[in-house]
């Protein structure tokens, strides 16, 4: 038996065993790669188990990320801070190894997966943003950035739809520094694949102009070895490496079947394996001079230290560079950004263009932003001339051109906000990516896991609503920005015109515990005014925009561009002698952070008679409103017509809003 086996054991072994002590997990999978695992991760990762945020890692995703307990058993042995107790303590509650792997939670994953494909989606991202990186950074004799990004993935992550999207952009921009190696196991949950996965993966890759590399046996190491070098010299492809495994890999019963997939495989069947393998230990045991071939912290120690010279003596000949480097990623923004963030949209407030799509004030606050914030990357998902992300600054990459800051995706939104995911994890820059906010469902699960992982991601989502006219009902989102909203974490911005769009830009990239989506206009709107604590209040998510003398009648809540309607209510009302207040929304994520006595100064709880106006789902509002409340919303779908026709024809004028307002009064 070769070294290569037996150390690949070494992570079978505990890979059962893990699976077993947690009576739930997937062994088939992680006894499968094990052979890969070892190539890649003895072979040629470059990585340090003590430092696992070194800038100039490689990256290691792994999309099939059911396989979890293959990484945990790799970052245990290789030496990151991951003990044997942690292996043992799988999948439950409050440990460091959770049944997917968890950005955050665990030292050295680079990337929360599970959803098959996602974590392809994202390594194409940190693809791109190494590419970016060195393009920008690097100087000769001082290649700063130059490291590769490695996947393993299965048959699920290639059914998954996102997979055609991250790899077709993948080829397109000849990402020479993306290595994937694919799990070809032909084994599903279902049992064989063949009967609904007979795909030509070779072909289908090669049409993508990926390098193809298909290898006999992925059970061999050295076959492996071969392929990965083969691999690493094309720098101008990606490449995929076909690597025909048996799942279960040893397991004298389960081999080779979906029996060994998704449960532990029993503890006679365990001992059999390990018999058939040659391992004779105990639960979690593993030979010291096993440990010791496995332990990487030596070695990699001494690839940072070497990068860590380089870096000071390009930092000595080029400090600003340098400077730049570790800010942005830190994730910090440049010194006093947020004082003149501040004076920038109290400037536009004392100026505002008429009747701006909230579409176009985000256009022209990303000329702003994009003179102050290097780090700043735009694309779109082929809509860039209706989404308007494209701003003064915007240069585009394009393939094997990475030296500018924006990226037409192409009709990929799922494919781009993972990708963005990916460049955000990666470091060195803040993305942003646009597309209608009726796709935003393309990408749901994207979003969700920007804020899983409590990354800053920024997806600008334009075409709100029934504005969007004769499109139809097929294209107004009616109820994706209430669904926005339920995703925990998940900033979801509003802005009624250009000053509540220019402070909802700040306000995301100045976050960095989560992910911010500013849901934008088609049709101009109507600027209000406001004061200068008014402007400040705009970051608090919710704030009083026109008030009455003492306790009001009745509160008008709006958002969007159904604020200037509850403003001109409110003028209606307060002419037959009624006091009332309006309360822009723009972010009511934002606003429920903040302290009751805030909350209350907006939300005064002795005026019960309030309606929330906004022209999506009413399921946000009721609990702004209670019982006694009532709303004008679009609890149903829209029609194909001229925009002022169809918001005239569901309720958004002032006189349906007034008459709903006397419903609520006293």
């Amino acid at each position: 038996m070769s070294d290569y086996r037996v150390l690949a054991n070494a992570l079978r072994a505990l890979s059962m065993d893990g699976v077993q002590k947690a009576k739930s997990g997937h062994p088939g999978a992680p006894m499968g790669m094990a052979d890969m695992a070892e190539a890649l991760w003895r072979g040629f990762l470059r990585h340090n188990p003590k430092d696992p945020k070194w800038p100039n890692r490689d990256r290691f995703i792994l999309s099939n990320g059911h396989a979890s307990m293959l990484l945990y058993s790799l970052l245990h042995l290789t030496g990151y801070d991951l003990s044997l107790d942690d292996l043992k303590n799988f999948r439950q509650l409050d440990s460091k190894t959770p049944g997917h792997p968890e950005y955050g939670v665990v030292p050295g994953v680079e990337t929360t997966t599970g959803p098959l494909g996602m974590g392809l989606g994202n390594a194409v991202g940190m693809a791109i943003a190494e590419r970016m990186l060195a393009s920008e950074f690097n100087r000769e004799g001082f290649d700063i950035v130059d490291h590769y990004t490695y996947v393993f993935m299965g048959d699920g992550c290639l059914m998954e739809g996102i997979s055609h999207e991250a790899c077709s952009l993948a080829g397109t921009l000849g990402l020479g520094k993306l290595i994937c190696l694919y799990d070809s196991n032909g084994i599903s949950i279902d049992g064989e694949v063949k009967n609904w996965f007979a795909d030509d993966t070779a072909k289908r890759f090669e049409g993508y102009h990926w390098q193809v590399i298909k290898i006999k046996n992925g059970n061999d190491g050295a076959e492996v070895r071969e392929a990965i070098e083969k691999a690493r010299a094309d720098k101008d492809h990606p490449s995929i490496i076909i690597c025909p495994t048996t799942i279960g890999f040893g397991s004298p019963n389960k081999g080779g079947t979906a029996a060994s997939h998704g449960a532990p495989l029993g503890d006679d069947e365990i001992a059999l394996t390990k018999k058939a393998l040659g391992w004779n230990y105990g639960p979690f045991e593993v030979p010291d001079d096993i440990r010791a071939q496995w332990d990487a912290t030596k070695q990699g120690a001494k690839i940072e230290k070497e990068w860590d010279d380089l870096f000071d003596s390009y930092q000595k000949k080029y400090p600003e560079l340098a400077a730049e480097f570790k800010r942005r990623n830190a994730l910090t923004l440049p010194e006093n950004f947020d004082k003149q963030a501040r004076e920038w949209v109290m400037s536009l407030q004392k100026a505002p263009d008429p009747k701006l799509a909230t579409r176009k004030a985000s256009q022209v606050a990303l000329n702003w932003l994009g003179a102050k914030l290097p780090e700043l990357v735009g694309g779109s998902a082929d809509l860039a001339p209706s989404n308007l992300t494209f701003n003064k600054e915007s240069k585009d990459n394009g393939p094997h051109s990475f030296g500018g800051n924006y990226f037409h995706w192409g009709v990929r939104e799922f494919g781009m906000c993972a990708a963005m995911n990916g460049m955000l994890l990666h470091g060195g820059f803040r993305p942003y990516g646009g597309t209608f906010l009726i796709f935003s469902d393309y990408a749901r699960n994207a979003l969700r896991m920007a804020a899983l992982m409590k990354i800053p991601t920024m997806f600008v989502f334009t075409h709100d609503s029934i504005g969007v006219g004769e499109d139809g009902p097929t294209h107004q989102p009616v109820e994706q920005t209430a669904s926005l909203h339920l995703i925990p974490g998940f900033d979801t911005w509003r802005p009624c015109d250009q000053i509540e769009t220019a402070a909802a830009w700040v306000a995301a990239v100045e976050r960095k515990d989560g992910p911010t989506a500013l849901v934008l206009t088609r049709q101009g709107l109507e600027q209000m005014p406001r004061s200068e604590q008014q402007v400040k209040d705009i970051s608090r998510g919710g704030y009083v925009l026109k008030d009455c003398q003492g306790t009001p009648d009745l509160i008008l809540i709006g958002t969007g561009s159904e604020v200037a309607l509850c403003v001109h209510a409110a003028e209606k009302l307060e002419a037959e002698g009624r006091k009332v207040r309006v309360v822009s929304m723009p972010c009511s994520d934002v606003f429920d952070r903040q302290d009751q006595n805030y909350r209350e100064s907006v939300l005064p709880s002795q005026c019960r008679a309030r309606v929330a106006v906004e022209a999506g789902r009413s399921s946000l509002w009721y609990k702004y409103i209670g019982l006694d409340g009532k709303t004008v919303c679009m609890d149903e779908f829209g029609a194909s017509a001229p925009a002022a026709k169809l918001f005239e024809r569901y309720g958004f004028t002032v006189d349906h809003v007034v008459a709903t307002a006397k419903t609520v009064l006293k």
